[in-house]
């Protein structure tokens, strides 16, 4: 077998290892959506403990599975750890978000539907809403910034197993908003 076909039979390899594990990514919204205690669940701070656990343990696991289906060279392992630090960076801004609005949930919650209605500010609600925008664009610009140093020295192969991975990833992030969407219209109803 020649060096080429070893090489595309490799990466074919690596990218259905990293195609098999980014489709533990259904897993991440179960873990996200399943772990969640309700704040009058007795032992809920224990739940939430866990639930971080899981979730940085799947960015760790994602973290490995995009190195190696890269397939570094040592002297681009040098720009690896600023990218690690901004995915771990957005994942930890994302669960504080996560919980942050859930404690807002069992705030209202807790005050009652009418009580909730009638002191419901949409003004603050804009705010809070633009600040957590103002975040994840600072976490993916960040992201963006680590990337490029390292993007700039990516063979071909390596370009198109990360453009592979990423279409992978943002269609993931389509389907967790329309999901998210459709439980709202449910919601709704």
């Amino acid at each position: 077998m020649s060096i080429k076909a070893t090489s595309i039979l490799r990466s074919a390899a690596l990218l259905g290892v990293a195609v098999a594990a980014l489709a533990m990514a259904p897993a991440a919204k179960a873990i996200d959506q399943g772990f969640a205690p309700r704040p009058d669940f007795p032992g809920a701070r224990q739940g939430t403990d866990l639930r971080a656990a899981d979730l940085n343990a799947l960015t760790d696991e994602r973290i490995n599975i995009v190195k190696a289906a890269l397939q570094l060279t040592p002297d681009q392992e040098k720009y690896w750890p600023a990218i690690v630090d901004a995915i771990r960076t957005s994942a930890k801004n994302r669960q504080a978000r996560i919980a942050n609005a859930a404690t807002r949930v069992a705030e209202l919650h807790e005050r009652g539907p009418i009580e909730a209605l009638r002191d419901r500010n949409p003004v603050d609600f804009l705010r809070r809403r633009a600040d957590a925008l103002a975040q994840r664009s600072a976490d993916v610009k960040r992201l963006a910034d680590a990337w490029q140093p390292l993007y700039q020295t990516l063979s071909p192969d390596q370009r198109e197993r990360m453009a592979f991975l990423t279409i992978y990833a943002v269609h993931e992030m389509r389907d967790a908003v329309e999901q998210r969407l459709s439980q709202s219209e449910d919601d709704d109803e």
